[in-house]
């Protein structure tokens, strides 16, 4: 049984950082690839980053290029999402993915199997 759980979300002001976690757990995750989404209310939940976990290959939305940065940790099988300069814009839940599949990493919601039960970021300006 795969297991996502996050943290590090929180309160952080206009041009803040924030780190978040996902703790991976129930696979060994080497041949998936995983997934960083937000949701903000009212709105359809998006896509941010995702990365390859066997090769570390990644992909970003472009609304984060520059500011968040998705990386791993194989041997403690974390995901971590460094984001920085953030706006208000960037607040919304965020929840981890993970996909069965070592191909590269997709922006698709639909294509994540397993997801973990999200983690408020509010930014204040």
């Amino acid at each position: 049984q795969v297991q996502l759980v996050e943290s590090g979300g929180g309160l952080v002001q206009a041009g803040g950082s924030l780190r978040l976690s996902c703790a991976a757990s129930g696979r060994t995750f080497t041949n998936y690839r995983m997934g960083w989404f937000r949701q903000a209310p009212g709105k359809e939940r998006e896509f941010v980053e995702a990365i390859r976990w066997n090769f570390g290959s990644t992909t970003y939305a472009d609304s984060v290029k520059g500011k968040f940065t998705i990386s791993r940790d194989n041997a403690k099988n974390m995901v971590y999402l460094q984001m920085k300069s953030l706006k208000p814009a960037d607040t919304a839940v965020y929840y981890c993915a993970a996909d069965p599949n070592p191909g590269l990493a997709v922006r698709s919601r639909y294509e994540y199997d397993y997801w973990g039960q999200g983690t408020q970021v509010t930014v204040s300006s």
